[in-house]
């Protein structure tokens, strides 16, 4: 995630409540993209060690646990900067002008200098960001697929380019023997399936074959995944897209929710300026007096009765607004002690990490050296596989 500072409410239920899920499922790696901060504020970098430091108190305070997940920033991991060059070498120039991201953040930014190789090229870090780690997955929403599915490209045209290991089709024969005869056949079926028929299936059973067969080593296991696949060896890994259901949190005033539109609810704000923020609120424009009926489905403070409120809550607020029994001050009262009840044990954890500063930054330097130490396996392997490994 790109440093912002300090998070709110959105990022809370849009993301980082389902990071704190996947934690318990897989082994997860959360890193600041401080780097990517530059490709569009490299005029404001005054703010951004401060935007690190807050965002990670929030991560944590959010219930990311550094002994269950990976948590580090970016530029303290420097091979995700020399992956980014070399998989440059063979990255087509038209895959990153066809981003649907980039002429829409250009319009967007109207107001930045955007014409620089940094912006340009800021999805391949992206992909370097996740095959450094050999990542299987990667959680996004819908409209942040296309790119995981330049990842998937990018992978493919590299092991493609550099996976033509001598020797290959001896190596592979010898792996898959090393299976056992049932094992060996049952992987040859897979292979086939996938290859010939697309069975998504297939390939799946196929990665866990490899996963679970104790008799291969780390070289096996990549030629094998990518035999499986209807390639040469494996160097990097094509994720797939995790897509996760974020619910849409509007702001304030009914709009997305963001700090620089003005109408976000901080996740750790002051009670008082919480209170303030939603006692404010816009409502339905029909409700100009007290006796006036409103229709929840046409006021700002509705979609966030549906996020906080219980179905109780909820009919009662449909039938209050519907039939003019509740003012607007009423309904926004248990919205605003289910916001309230929520911060609580948030602004609790946060208090540790900004009292014990040391502390923020021993969970980081930790994950830093975990997460140095996959990236520096990778980058042998890459380094290998493109005839740089003499040194």
């Amino acid at each position: 995630m790109r440093p912002t500072g300090a998070m709110h409410i959105g990022h809370y239920h849009g993301a980082l409540k389902n990071w704190v899920r996947l934690q318990d499922l897989y082994d997860c790696l959360f890193f600041v993209a401080d780097w990517h901060a530059l490709t569009t504020a490299y005029d404001e970098v005054e703010i951004i060690e401060g935007s690190v430091w807050n965002m990670l108190i929030d991560w944590l305070a959010a219930g990311l646990d550094p002994e269950r997940s990976t948590i580090f920033i970016q530029s303290r991991v420097i091979e995700h900067a020399e992956l980014t060059l070399l998989l440059g070498m063979t990255t087509p120039l038209g895959w990153l002008e066809r981003m649907p991201t980039y002429k829409d953040q250009i319009e967007k930014l109207s107001h930045k200098d955007l014409a620089t190789y940094g912006f340009l090229g800021y999805p391949l870090m992206q992909s370097a960001d996740i095959l450094i780690y050999r990542s299987h997955f990667v959680p996004v929403g819908e409209d942040q697929v296309p790119h995981v599915e330049i990842t998937r490209e990018v992978a493919r045209r590299f092991n493609h380019v550099f996976g033509r290991e001598p020797g290959f089709a001896e190596k592979t024969r010898a792996a898959v023997a090393k299976l056992g005869k049932s094992g060996g056949k049952t992987f040859e079926l897979l292979k086939k399936r996938y290859v010939e028929a697309g069975d998504a299936d297939a390939l799946d059973e196929g990665r866990t074959l490899l996963a679970e067969a104790r008799s291969l080593g780390a070289a096996d296991r990549e030629r094998l995944l990518g035999y499986l696949t209807g390639s040469q060896r494996q160097i990097l890994v094509e994720p797939a897209a995790l897509l996760t259901e974020s619910p849409k949190v509007p702001g304030l005033d009914g709009a997305k929710m963001s700090k620089s539109y003005g109408n976000a609810v901080g996740m750790r704000e002051d009670p008082a300026v919480v209170t303030k923020k939603i006692r404010t609120m816009q409502t339905d424009p029909a409700r100009v007096r007290r006796d006036d009926a409103g229709d929840p489905e046409k006021c700002p403070v509705w979609p966030l009765h549906k996020l906080y409120s219980d179905a109780e809550t909820r009919a009662w607020v449909v039938r209050g607004c519907t039939s003019a029994a509740i003012g607007c001050l009423d309904c926004k009262q248990p919205l605003i002690d289910a916001v309230l009840a929520e911060q609580g044990p948030i602004r609790e954890r946060a208090q540790r990490y900004l009292d014990r500063p040391a502390l923020l930054r021993d969970i980081v330097d930790a994950g830093c050296d975990k997460a140095r130490e996959v990236a520096r396996e990778t980058m042998r392997e890459v380094r290998q596989a493109m005839g740089l490994a003499y040194a």
